[in-house]
């Protein structure tokens, strides 16, 4: 199930135009939290163009709304790092 999270977010996130997107899968870290049964732990690495000129509560909204129901599911946490092209 993990792989096919990384993938289904991977696909969401491409309304984002990202220039770079790396994403890990860090659930194996929490084993045992209380929140590791129903959603894995990701981390998250996005550089993108539509990120300019938004503070970074902003962009986190941009990647939350384009992941959409995978936060409220298959997704418990997610560890995000949003980066414009020039801030990289």
């Amino acid at each position: 199930m993990s792989g096919d999270t990384v993938e289904l977010l991977r696909q969401r996130l491409a309304v984002l135009h990202a220039a770079s997107i790396v994403i890990e899968d860090e659930s194996h870290r929490h084993a045992g939290h209380a929140g590791a049964k129903d959603g894995g732990h990701y981390k998250l690495d996005i550089v993108s163009p539509l990120f300019a000129g938004k503070n970074t509560v902003a962009r986190h909204r941009l990647i939350y709304d384009a992941a959409g129901d995978l936060m409220r599911g298959r997704i418990h946490a997610l560890s995000i790092r949003a980066l414009t092209p020039d801030e990289v």
